[in-house]
C-alpha cells in the first residue's frame, strides 16, 4: 500500500456459460477502482467468468481456481485428490469448462449439497490441491483488501486468514435461495456452517438494506453488522432514446427460469392482450438461457400460440452487449416479475440507465430500489413460495393474481402516453444519480480503507 493506494483482489464465482449479475457487478466495480488508481485483480473461481463486457485487464492471464471439474472429482472420487498436477491443470482449462458448464448443473444447488458444506469447512485439507495455488498466489500479490463475492466462499476466510495479512471483504448475493434448494441434511447445515463463517470476515455487504435484514434472521441468532452498498453499473453505452415509433413494447430481461417470473410476465401480456383488450402492445424477452430452460420457454411459446400472440412477442437468448441496450433502448416499459427474495435485481438498473420505467413487484429489494430512485411502478403480489411453483404446460392456464395484477399495472401505464417520456428522462436521472458505478466505487472505498486503516488516497470518497 503506497500513498493511500490499495491493492485489492476480488474472487468471482463464474458461471461458464450464462451472464452473471454478480460477475458483471464485480468487474464493473474492479474497473472502476483501477481507474481511480488502484491495483486491482478479478480472480475467477470455479467457472470461467462470463460477461457482456470487456473484462478488466489485470496485466496477466489469472487461471481458474477451484476448476468446477477438478473440485467435483475431488469431492466424489478420493484418489483423485492425488492425480498429477497437470491433469487438474487440463481440466481446468476454460474452454473445457465452460463447454461442461453450457451442458451440466455445475451452478445447481440440487446436486451440490455435500460439496457446498466441504466448501464451507476448507480447512478439513480436502481441497488442498486447489486452495495451495490461490494461497501462493496471493501470497505473490499480498493484496491489502480480498473482496469474495458471495458469502458461499466463507470458508475460504479462517484459512485465508492463517496464512495471509489480508483484510477481507464478504458479500452477500442472493444465497438463501441457493441454501434452501439444497436437499436434506446438507439445507440446514450449510445454514449453520454460513452464520459461524460469515462472522470471521472483517466487513459484511449486502446491495440492500432488505436482504442485510434477510440474511440476520435467517443466519441468527446474534445480529450481524452488514454495510449496504447498491450495485451499481457502467452507465457508458446505456442511452435512451427519446422518440420510440410503433406499439409499445414491454420488456423482460435476465434469466428465462420460473424464479425470475417468467410465467408471470407471459400470463399477464396474454391478459392484457385478450382480456383487458388493450390492442398492439407486443413483448420482449430476453436473457440467459440453458438447456434446462427450455422446457420452460417452449411451453410459454406453446401459450402464446394458443392466445393467437405467438408473432406479438420477440425472444432472444444469451444476447451480447451491443443487442442488450439495444433491446433496452426499444423498450417502453420493463419488467422482471421475480417470484423469490431478489437481493438486489441489476436488470432494473440497466432499464433505467436505458430511460426504460420499470414495473415491478412490490416484494424483496424492488421497493427499495424505486423508492432510492423516486421513479417506477410497485405492483402488490400475493406471497407464494417458489420452491412450491411448477411451470403449468397447459396452453390456457387461468393466469393467477400477480399476472392479473402486473396486467393491470401495465395498463394504467399505457393508458397514460403524455407521462412516458417524463417517467424515461427521471429513470435515467435516478440511474446516473444514485446506480452509476462511480457511487458502488466510493462507498466501496470508504469500508475498505474503514477496514485497513488507510485515509486518503486516489478517488476518495464524497458521499
Amino acid at each position: 500500500m503506497m500513498n493511500g493506494r490499495l491493492k485489492i483482489v476480488f474472487l468471482t464465482p463464474g458461471t461458464g456459460g450464462w451472464y452473471c449479475g454478480a460477475c458483471m457487478r464485480d468487474n464493473a466495480l474492479a474497473k472502476s477502482l483501477q481507474a481511480a488508481g488502484h491495483d486491482v485483480s478479478l480472480l475467477p473461481m470455479y467457472l470461467p467468468l462470463m460477461l457482456d463486457e470487456e473484462v478488466l485487464d489485470n496485466g496477466h492471464v489469472a487461471p481458474v481456481f477451484f476448476g468446477g471439474i477438478n473440485m467435483y472429482l475431488q469431492q466424489k472420487i478420493a484418489a483423485f485428490r492425488h492425480v498429477p498436477e497437470r491433469l487438474c491443470q487440463l481440466l481446468d482449462h476454460p474452454r473445457l469448462l465452460r463447454r461442461v458448464a453450457r451442458h451440466s448443473h455445475m451452478t445447481s444447488a440440487r446436486d451440490h449439497g455435500e460439496l457446498t458444506l466441504a466448501m464451507l469447512r476448507m480447512e478439513n485439507r480436502r481441497f488442498d490441491k486447489s486452495l495451495d495455488p490461490l494461497i501462493t498466489w496471493l501470497k505473490q500479490e499480498s493484496p491489502d483488501i480480498l473482496c469474495l463475492s458471495t458469502a458461499l466462499q466463507a470458508g475460504l476466510i479462517r484459512t485465508l486468514k492463517h496464512h495471509l495479512n489480508v483484510k477481507i471483504i464478504c458479500c452477500f448475493q442472493g444465497e438463501d435461495s441457493f441454501l434452501d434448494g439444497l436437499p436434506a441434511p446438507f439445507h440446514d447445515a450449510c445454514w449453520h456452517e454460513l452464520a459461524l463463517r460469515v462472522r470471521e470476515a472483517d466487513a459484511l455487504v449486502s446491495p440492500s438494506a432488505f436482504y442485510a435484514d434477510l440474511m440476520n434472521q435467517r443466519l441468527g441468532p446474534g445480529k450481524m453488522m452488514i454495510s449496504v452498498i447498491p450495485n451499481g453499473i457502467d452507465l457508458r453505452g446505456y442511452s435512451p432514446l427519446t422518440v420510440k415509433p410503433g406499439p409499445p413494447v414491454i420488456g423482460f430481461l435476465a434469466r428465462m427460469t420460473q424464479e425470475k417470473g417468467l410465467e408471470i410476465l407471459v400470463d399477464a401480456f396474454i391478459h392484457l392482450r385478450t382480456v383487458l383488450g388493450h390492442p398492439d402492445a407486443l413483448l420482449h424477452l430476453a436473457g440467459a438461457a440453458t438447456p434446462e430452460n427450455q422446457a420452460l420457454i417452449e411451453s410459454l411459446q406453446l401459450r402464446l400460440t394458443a392466445a393467437g400472440l405467438a408473432d406479438q412477442a420477440r425472444w432472444q437468448t444469451n444476447l451480447s452487449r451491443d443487442e442488450k441496450t439495444e433491446m433496452l433502448r426499444s423498450l417502453t416499459l420493463f419488467s422482471v416479475p421475480a417470484i423469490y427474495q431478489e437481493a438486489f435485481g441489476l436488470y432494473v438498473i440497466e432499464a433505467l440507465a436505458s430511460g426504460v420505467p420499470v414495473v415491478q413487484p412490490a416484494t424483496a429489494a424492488f421497493p427499495e430500489i424505486i423508492k432510492t430512485a423516486g421513479v417506477g411502478v410497485l405492483v402488490p403480489f400475493v406471497h407464494h413460495d417458489p420452491q412450491d411453483t411448477q411451470p403449468s404446460h397447459s396452453a390456457s392456464p387461468s393466469p393467477n393474481p400477480n399476472s392479473i395484477a402486473l396486467a393491470q399495472a401495465w395498463l394504467e401505464c399505457l393508458q397514460q402516453p403524455n407521462k412516458l417520456p417524463g417517467l424515461a428522462a427521471a429513470s435515467r436521472r435516478a440511474a446516473e444519480q444514485f446506480y452509476d458505478v462511480s457511487v458502488m466505487r466510493d462507498h466501496f472505498l470508504e469500508l475498505a480503507r474503514a477496514i485497513s486503516g488507510v485515509t486518503g488516497g486516489p478517488s476518495s470518497p464524497s458521499i
